[in-house]
């Protein structure tokens, strides 16, 4: 993916917050509630949310074979798409959804099951990256 390691690391940031928040913890529900939180941009590409886009605008069926949340997303992304097209109807449909997927997302749009695999994978390096922080105060 092509906004992997940034996303991780928004995921860990969420996932620091939330886990230093609690004062009890259940790891079932901190995956839950961490997916479900606001992420700092939409994470798929400009290139692919502007083709998906275009094909729901020409009413093709493209989120019929989608997961769940992905066609939540995508259509979250139009959502903004037609409201900017208004403010901005000069500018194509590749130049709106490029500046909406860098707006802040509702949401990971992530399984808490995919959020498990993917902190679990990159907390050894988190930790290890935040103790070389703490290291150079």
């Amino acid at each position: 993916m092509e906004y992997s390691k940034e996303r991780i690391n928004n995921l860990m940031r969420v996932y620091d917050e939330y886990i230093s928040s609690c004062d009890y913890i259940r790891m079932p529900d901190v995956y839950s509630a961490i997916v479900n939180m606001p992420s700092e941009r939409f994470w798929v590409s400009d290139i692919r949310a502007a083709l998906v886009v275009s094909a729901i605008m020409r009413g093709e069926a493209i989120l019929d074979t989608m997961w769940p949340l992905k066609k939540e997303m995508y259509k979250e992304i139009h959502r903004r798409v037609l409201m900017l097209r208004e403010i901005h109807p000069e500018l194509s449909i590749s130049e709106l959804c490029a500046m909406v997927i860098i707006q802040p997302a509702p949401k990971f749009y992530l399984t808490a099951g995919s959020a498990k695999m993917m902190i679990c994978k990159a907390r050894k390096q988190w930790i290890r990256e935040k103790l070389e922080k703490l290291r150079l105060l």
